[in-house]
């Protein structure tokens, strides 16, 4: 469907989903980490819950995470520039005005840049699986190649691999050794069921 704001959309979705991703690691940890502050106990002796949590409790926002990630599991945070300067970027669509040019690459680049090897290395999740087209894989995959957007392989790529347009960039044969390497690796994973 049509929509004149989808670049500036997927900004905020990207910037929002690795903070609920980082938050949901550092949480593996102990729940309660990701509040920057947590509720005052009540004048009657009662047991923090969820509600207090929900009305007094405040997360600790975007910029603070990848310190509390690194503090709380060892992690730190893939590209750690690229992770600051999409949030301002974030930042700035949200609270200010859209920037002047379409921001989609940033998008791009982010996802594969920042979640895509974090959520591989916390669960061994690879962001090409979680596409939502009816060809989950043909015309990601055949569209990041196309663009020469480094991304992890996950076995569903190696599965599609016969489907999917392999239209190198033809400037950049250090992208396709790189990339052919990841495939190469990909095609000795064990797949998960």
């Amino acid at each position: 469907m049509d929509n004149d704001w989808w670049s500036e959309l997927s900004v905020l979705q990207a910037a929002h989903a690795a903070e609920i991703l980082i938050k949901a690691r550092i949480a593996q940890q102990h729940p309660l980490l990701i509040f920057e502050h947590l509720p005052k106990p009540p004048a009657t002796k009662t047991k923090l819950t969820l509600e207090h949590l929900l009305q007094q409790g405040r997360t600790y926002q975007y910029s603070e995470l990848p310190d509390r990630l690194w503090a709380t599991t060892g992690i730190q945070i893939p590209n750690p520039q690229l992770y600051k300067s999409f949030g301002l970027l974030r930042n700035t669509i949200q609270h200010f005005a859209s920037p002047q040019n379409d921001v989609s690459k940033r998008s791009i680049e982010f996802i594969y840049g920042v979640i895509d090897p974090f959520i591989n290395q916390c669960w061994e999740l690879f962001a090409v699986d979680y596409n939502e087209d009816n060809e989950p894989y043909t015309y990601l995959v055949a569209g990041l190649i196309g663009n020469g957007v480094e991304f992890l392989v996950s076995p569903g790529v190696v599965e599609h691999l016969d489907y999917i347009e392999m239209n190198w960039p033809a400037s950049n044969s250090k992208y396709k050794k790189i990339m052919l390497d990841r495939i190469k690796k990909a095609q000795t994973f064990p797949r998960k069921k």
